[in-house]
């Protein structure tokens, strides 16, 4: 059986995969797959239900009455929950904490993984995440993990905000992603971790579009 048309691009909290994922999905002209997009989506409307992230009865059912639907990355994302738009409301900082507890989660993970597969078997597409390439898409046409360290990603994160017109606080936002890079990697299941055959690249060290044009060598190399 083949491969998948499938680049899964894996990585921490604020490594840069959404970026590059959507500028590499218009570069190739594929489909663009936000999963932490889903997931913080879920977690969001959890939190608005008042449900507990541990209640994986209630999410399950809650899950079952959920519909996530996207525009295309061609632009600006927009990812849209039960039809309401909540591109720039799953941005909050507080939703980052929620969907890595909610994502952790059986019930959530399964659902997610099932939408994900999906899409990603219908047409080439672009999809990244957590887990691409560990467990939705363990037989992908190519594997990427973002690399970077804790202090440029809250380096970056915090000049968005400034960006942004907020005042952000840049030890808060290095503990949040300390932590959430501690509970990511070590969750009992889908762990962060790259994959045995995944191509590490340092985003730190390179801007997005370096990123996106050695990941689009990759891809012509590999369909010569």
């Amino acid at each position: 059986m083949g491969k998948l048309k499938v680049v899964t691009i894996d990585g921490p909290s604020g490594a840069g995969k959404s970026t590059t994922a959507r500028l590499l999905a218009k570069k190739l002209g594929w489909n663009c797959l936000d999963t932490g997009a889903m997931y913080r989506a879920v977690g969001l409307k959890a939190h608005r239900n008042g449900i507990p992230l541990d209640d994986d009865a209630r999410l399950e059912k809650l899950l079952a009455g959920t519909k996530i639907s996207f525009s295309n990355c061609d632009g600006a994302a927009r990812i849209f929950l039960d039809g309401e738009d909540v591109s720039e409301a799953i941005r909050e900082h507080y939703v980052s904490s929620l969907a890595s507890r909610v994502s952790a989660r059986r019930p959530v993970r399964e659902a997610m993984a099932r939408f994900q597969r999906e899409i990603g078997s219908s047409n080439p597409t672009i999809a990244e995440g957590r887990d691409m390439g560990t467990v939705v898409f363990n037989d992908a046409f190519l594997k990427i993990f973002l690399k970077t360290s804790p202090e440029t990603r809250a380096r970056r994160r915090t000049n968005e905000l400034v960006m942004a017109g907020t005042a952000p606080d840049y030890e808060a936002i290095l503990a949040d992603i300390t932590e959430r890079d501690h509970n990511d990697s070590t969750r009992a299941l889908a762990p962060l971790k790259p994959a045995e055959d995944a191509v590490m690249i340092d985003s730190g060290a390179l801007n997005a579009d370096e990123v996106v044009e050695a990941i689009a060598a990759l891809v012509e190399e590999r369909e010569s």
